[in-house]
């Protein structure tokens, strides 16, 4: 029996229920409410398998604010763990970017190592329970081939003759002498315990050290990353987890409005032309066991004067052939265009959530299928609703009306449907607005 079948946990109930009426994506409990979908997870489970052979994918999710971009970013990510890939995360912000003259392409890069998350560690921040358990792992190998007890000193050059083996498969990438030299400083401080020398190594992965000079006086390595050169350790990061026992690293950036909001026109196309070079990097192979997706309203992408396709070079890789449509898109291209779900499948929704409600919260549900089919019918007979209501709009309102529902026995949910303020939706009201207003508006 999956997880669809199952009744959710009670504490996981609570996280889905106050994520989704909070409009924010829950980080657990996913596979109790996924519904739809199904050809889009599958075309990014496919290139979760390539990744895992030696491979390198390239995706942009594209739909409107609370289409589900976030939901199918999660729902990967957690796959992706499960499957015992290394995930990392990052929302891209006025901070954040991948380009920038005040280090925002670094703080990008620190946003995603410092969220580096495995199937035991989902929260984050397991950069150093990975390279502990890499060590540990090696030094067990080492004990079962020689035989020898664990302790005896003749396991040590047994070990280092391990950790060599994989430092030097890194030491021929760009950069990856020093990376590699960082990883046995790493594992000598971890057989002596130095904990100090440890924290040292850390912090230069994350590229927390200010200074070379500094940097080279505590670990003995001359480089540092930088703004310009992150990307190019994301690739070693992946093969080393490759190598440390994980089947890859996917990486998911959300929020690329961010760039098509950059006021300053050179700085927005800087950030394009290193989009540019890491969507070119995957495709030709140049990167291994490293997957990227991310995801961007189709404004964002669109828009030829500050959007993805002013820039040309992504414009002529990322636009849509000439047989691609609403309902027959082509999802093995690099850009999955969300389409709407249907009002059958939030109807199955609204049923998952009115029954992890009704667990949550201990009571006999008194919603039937009929008041779910005529909310849905309301919700999406709204004024303007074809192009402007979501999912996340309509998933706020219903689990609303289950809280005002278990507070107020008295009502029912016809009532509270026919009340004025529900009937009333602010859809027209933005309906004119560009689609960066309207996100504002529902933020």
């Amino acid at each position: 029996m999956n997880e669809q079948d199952r009744k959710a946990p009670r504490r996981i109930s609570q996280t889905v229920l106050n994520s989704l009426k909070g409009g924010v994506v829950p980080r657990i409990g996913l596979p109790y409410i996924t519904v739809g979908r199904k050809n889009e997870i599958e075309a990014l489970l496919h290139d979760v398998e390539l990744i895992a052979d030696g491979g390198a994918s390239f995706r942009f999710i594209v739909g409107r604010y609370g289409s589900g971009k976030s939901f199918l970013l999660q729902t990967i990510r957690n796959y992706a763990m499960d499957r015992g890939f290394i995930v990392a995360d990052a929302d891209l912000t006025p901070e954040r970017r991948f380009q920038g003259n005040k280090g925002q392409g670094l703080a990008t890069y620190r946003e995603l190592i410092g969220n580096l998350a495995t199937r035991t560690k989902p929260e984050g921040g397991a950069l150093p329970l990975i390279l502990d358990r890499w060590i540990s792992s090696v030094q067990s190998s080492a004990v079962q081939e020689s035989g020898l007890l664990p302790g005896n000193p003749a396991l040590i050059p047994l070990v280092d003759q391990k950790i060599v083996a994989v430092t030097s498969s890194l030491s021929e990438m760009v950069y990856g002498f020093e990376f590699a030299h960082l990883l046995s400083t790493y594992y000598h401080a971890y057989v002596e315990g130095d904990d100090d020398r440890k924290s040292r190594v850390l912090r230069w992965f994350r590229a927390e050290y200010p200074t070379r000079r500094e940097a080279r006086a505590e670990l003995g390595v001359n480089i540092l990353i930088t703004d310009e050169d992150w990307y190019e350790y994301l690739k070693i990061f992946a093969v080393f987890f490759r190598l440390a026992g994980y089947a890859g690293m996917m990486i998911m950036v959300d929020e690329l409005v961010n760039l098509y909001k950059i006021p300053n026109a050179i700085s927005r196309q800087y950030n394009y032309e290193k989009l540019l070079s890491m969507y070119n990097d995957t495709l030709q192979g140049k990167a291994r066991y490293l997957g990227i997706i991310m995801s961007s309203t189709p404004q964002a992408l669109e828009d030829t004067h500050r959007g993805i396709f002013s820039y040309e070079a992504l414009r002529s890789r990322l636009s849509e052939g000439r047989f691609s449509r609403p309902g027959q898109r082509d999802l093995l291209a690099p850009v999955i265009r969300l389409e709407a779900l249907t009002a059958e499948e939030m109807l199955v929704l609204c049923e998952k959530l009115r029954d992890m409600h009704a667990d949550l919260y201990r009571y006999e549900t008194r919603v039937s299928t009929e008041d779910l089919i005529a909310f849905i019918q309301l919700e999406y007979g709204r004024i303007g609703a074809e192009q402007n209501i979501t999912p996340r709009e309509i998933i706020r309102d219903y689990i609303e009306l289950l809280d005002l529902l278990y507070q107020n026995p008295q009502l029912t949910l016809p009532k509270l449907m026919a009340s004025e303020e529900f009937t009333f939706t602010p859809s027209g009201a933005v309906s004119n607005e560009t689609e960066a207003d309207y996100a504002e508006f529902c933020l």
